[in-house]
């Protein structure tokens, strides 16, 4: 397996997947999965009446970057959790200005305090 991004495209054009289905794609038995979900919080698939397992595209998405982190990439268990809280944060948080970008608004600023005077 490559880059998560690059599995993301893989996962077929569905609502729900069964844990079957899950497992399959990822490359793990079904019982790494219900193990992932005691660790992982945010894995969280719906039940069924039945209690069946359904997993949303996001949950397997995130199946395919936890398999990525723990067997290509070798983290530990809490080194994937580090990892994903650190990429959610940083995803919610809004990227850095560019100083080149700044320094252009600062000059054009300046020239219209001078022209205000």
């Amino acid at each position: 397996m490559s880059d998560p991004s690059v599995l993301d495209s893989k996962i077929p054009d569905k609502l729900y997947f069964r844990i079957g289905e899950v497992a399959e794609l990822a490359g793990v038995p079904s019982y790494v999965l219900r193990f992932w979900e005691t660790e992982f919080p945010r894995i969280k698939p719906k039940r069924t009446r039945s209690g069946q397992r359904l997993y949303r595209r996001s949950d397997v998405s995130l199946v395919l970057t936890i398999k990525h982190l723990l067997h290509e990439r070798r983290f530990t268990i809490q080194g994937a959790k580090k990892h994903l809280r650190a990429r959610s944060v940083a995803k919610s948080s809004p990227p850095a200005p560019d100083a080149q970008l700044i320094q252009v608004l600062r000059t054009e600023l300046e020239q219209i305090r001078d022209l205000l005077k």
